[in-house]
């Protein structure tokens, strides 16, 4: 019920049923294939409704019917899965030294994954939102070609992103109160579908949950492993941002006070111990935000090759790292952490390390069912949460219009 001055009044019958509609669709993107009658049964919806509902659905194609089974109590029953094929979601990342591009489908499965060499870190936010303006372009011609409609693009940045999406200070990036979304907005000329922007952090995370190996998981944490540090936090099944949108800055949590200068002038943070930038200032101090992934890769070379200094640094970082995991654990208490970007090729040589740290610190025995694990989704886990996030504004019920 809502209220007015006229005293209560029944909600808005079209707001009732893009609720139910998304309902039924959320259920059947988590429970496919399904019957009408397990929609009925699980919902609290009576079945004509269930039925008109379906039928909607299907007229504006995000669910389709796939045959009959036999395996059930009772009769035969038609059974319902996801369609969504004229549909595309589009998730973008800027970061230090590229920019990735994800479509997917409505069943979040991809259709495309671009990643672009892009000098972030010495690029103004007007000269990312070119850049990202013209790739959008082109991934939205691409689903043009394929007649799939966008229902919109999101933008994963490394940095504080506030609830109406100006990112207030992205500090690897240099950028402070840039109103992004509405600058690529207009870049793209009102392109007919939103346009959002979102910590590149939550994005992974809402990727991880929604996609990953560990989906499962009703809280998780998600830590970046680029340049900066942070972290995107699920907890009991939802991702959390916070009163303003700035939770998960994991990367300045103070470490050692003694410790290198962070980018955010302060000591011993957990981005300059732990960071990958804290393996770079030793191994190639000179190196360009363009040439990150190929010192990565040097550095991995270096240590398969069991150079000693080397592997002594990987040693160092991965304590760092676990005693900042520590700090989550005892903080959070999550079933998993999962480490990202540049950490997953370093992983063989971190986790131990980072494992044995934490697990020493962490209060709770068996470090509270906490595990340390690698995510599986690679450089592009961000983009695909931004992607994943315009399909959480479907299952909210922000459906496209009968076709």
């Amino acid at each position: 019920m809502i209220t007015s001055h006229n005293g209560p009044q029944p909600a808005d019958f079209t707001d009732v049923r893009a609720t139910n509609l998304a309902v039924v669709l959320r259920f059947v993107r988590e429970n496919a294939p399904c019957s009408r009658a397990d929609i009925a049964a699980s919902t609290g919806l009576n079945k004509a409704t269930v039925s008109s509902l379906v039928a909607d659905l299907i007229d504006r194609r995000l669910l389709r019917e796939t045959g009959l089974t036999e395996h059930r109590v009772g009769r035969p029953a038609t059974m319902l899965v996801l369609d969504g094929s004229p549909y595309a979601a589009i998730g973008i990342e800027v970061n230090v030294d590229y920019i990735t591009a994800v479509a997917v489908d409505l069943k979040g499965e991809e259709l495309l994954n671009w990643r672009r060499s892009f000098p972030g870190g010495t690029s103004s936010a007007g000269q990312a939102v070119v850049a990202m303006a013209a790739l959008a372009r082109r991934v939205v011609s691409r689903m043009g070609k394929e007649a799939r409609q966008v229902l919109g693009l999101t933008v994963a940045v490394p940095g504080l992103v506030d609830v109406h999406g100006i990112v207030r200070v992205a500090p690897n990036l240099g950028w402070r109160d840039a109103d992004l979304a509405g600058d690529l907005a207009k870049a793209l000329r009102d392109p007919g579908f939103p346009v959002l922007v979102d910590n590149d952090a939550n994005l992974a995370a809402l990727a991880e949950h929604r996609f990953g190996p560990h989906r499962n998981a009703a809280n998780l944490v998600y830590v970046t492993g680029e340049v900066g540090v942070g972290a995107g936090i699920v907890m009991d099944g939802r991702l959390r941002r916070g009163g303003q949108g700035y939770s998960g800055e994991i990367g300045h949590i103070e470490l050692d006070p003694a410790g290198p200068t962070c980018r955010c002038g302060r000591r011993g943070c957990l981005e300059a111990v732990a960071g990958v930038g804290a393996i770079l200032t030793h191994t190639a101090p000179d190196a360009s935000p363009s040439e990150l992934e190929l010192e990565i890769d040097e550095v991995v070379r270096r240590a398969r090759n069991g150079e000693r200094d080397i592997l002594t640094l990987l040693e160092d970082v991965g304590r760092h790292l676990g005693r900042g995991m520590a700090a989550v654990a005892n903080l959070l208490n999550p079933e998993v952490v999962i480490l990202g970007g540049y950490y997953v090729p370093l992983a063989p040589w971190l986790v131990a390390c980072a494992e044995e740290e934490m697990y020493g610190r962490v209060l709770a025995p068996g470090g509270g069912g906490c595990r340390l694990e690698v995510s599986t989704l690679g450089y592009g886990a961000a983009a695909l949460g931004a992607a994943a996030r315009v399909l959480d504004s479907v299952d909210s019920g922000r459906l496209p219009p009968q076709r």
